[in-house]
């Protein structure tokens, strides 16, 4: 690694998500599985709210969806982010990278990409894993709604 490595910002901190190539855009999703989760959304006032259900493509242990490339066929209602949607990223967890970038914030200390480490979601306490129930064993969404840990406040507690 030459000086000039050592001292430059990563991409996150350089591009805007519209800049970001494939890899890097990929590479912001800290494995979390937040975001497939079932949602609720309040027909009166928007609000949404996050259930335990995971999708059906979801291994809730590794927290990767199962079938990625073809996620989209199996789940038609599954959302495939893009840097035209940015506006809409309200809907995904405080935590996560997309939404946080979209709203010019920095990621997580506790973020793969800062870490270097993926079990760091884990230890953070941000990971569905031992949260999440298969939808399939779920018959009433409304039973299943749940307060994720705002792990952005925990974040910045310690900073």
């Amino acid at each position: 690694m030459n000086k000039q490595d050592k001292t430059s910002k990563p991409f996150w901190e350089q591009k805007k998500l519209s800049e970001m190539n494939h890899q890097e855009w990929e590479s912001l999703c800290d494995g979390c599985g937040r975001c497939c989760l079932h949602k609720l959304e309040d027909a009166d006032d928007g609000e949404v709210y996050y259930t335990r259900v995971a999708c059906q493509l979801l291994d809730i242990k590794q927290c990767r969806c199962k079938d990625y490339q073809n996620r989209q066929q199996i789940v038609p209602d599954c959302l495939q982010l893009s840097v035209k949607q940015a506006q809409f990223f309200d809907w995904l967890p405080n935590s996560c990278a997309y939404r946080l970038l979209a709203e010019g914030e920095s990621l997580p200390s506790w973020h793969p990409l800062i870490t270097g480490n993926s079990q760091s979601v884990i230890d953070a306490g941000v990971s569905v894993r031992d949260l999440a129930k298969p939808e399939e064993e779920v018959d009433d969404l409304a039973d299943e709604v749940i307060a994720l840990l705002d792990v952005m406040k925990a974040d910045s507690d310690e900073a």
